[in-house]
């Protein structure tokens, strides 16, 4: 019995590590169109993940079925640290991406091939209808700064936005 069990366990493991840390609407991995210095967490031209404890503000964001997010544009100052508090007010799952447009237009369409990939990067939030979460983020240099929500027809509908770097 213990070797059929450790058998088994030697042809499940791998398959629970794969899945581990993912979640419904994406996958793990930056090679998906995400930046992956963005991804990883070297500063890049969007940012880069930011320290919680040192926020400046929080912004609250809403996401619905309308395939819109208000607001859909946002100031921010070079630097700051932000609280993305972010409800899906929908009826169906959303989420938030920050990245460069090509960056985002590049996952979109990853998406529309593989709907079912399942991705959780500190970039994002992916929530289902009624939930709500948050992303923290930092903004580097001046400039546009994208965020789309990615599940397959969504940004093509509009559900895209933009944040001002001064």
């Amino acid at each position: 019995m213990k070797k059929a069990f450790s058998i088994l366990a030697l042809g499940v493991a791998p398959a629970l590590a794969l899945t581990a840390g993912q979640h419904a609407w994406g996958h793990g991995t930056p090679e998906h169109g995400h930046s992956a210095s963005a991804v990883a967490g070297a500063p890049s031209s969007v940012g880069q993940p930011g320290d919680p404890a040192n926020t400046t503000r929080t912004i609250e964001l809403t996401m619905d079925d309308t395939m819109r997010f208000t607001p859909s544009e946002i100031q921010v100052k070079a630097g700051e640290t932000v609280r993305f508090s972010v409800k899906n007010a929908g009826k169906i799952p959303h989420e938030m991406v920050i990245g460069s447009l090509a960056e985002l237009q590049a996952h979109a369409a990853e998406m529309r091939k593989t709907p079912q990939m399942q991705h959780a990067e500190p970039n994002m939030v992916a929530l289902a209808a009624g939930q709500a979460g948050s992303l923290v983020w930092q903004f580097g240099q001046a400039g546009a700064v994208d965020f789309a929500c990615l599940i397959p027809g969504h940004m093509e509908a509009g559900m895209v936005g933009k944040v001002r770097v001064d």
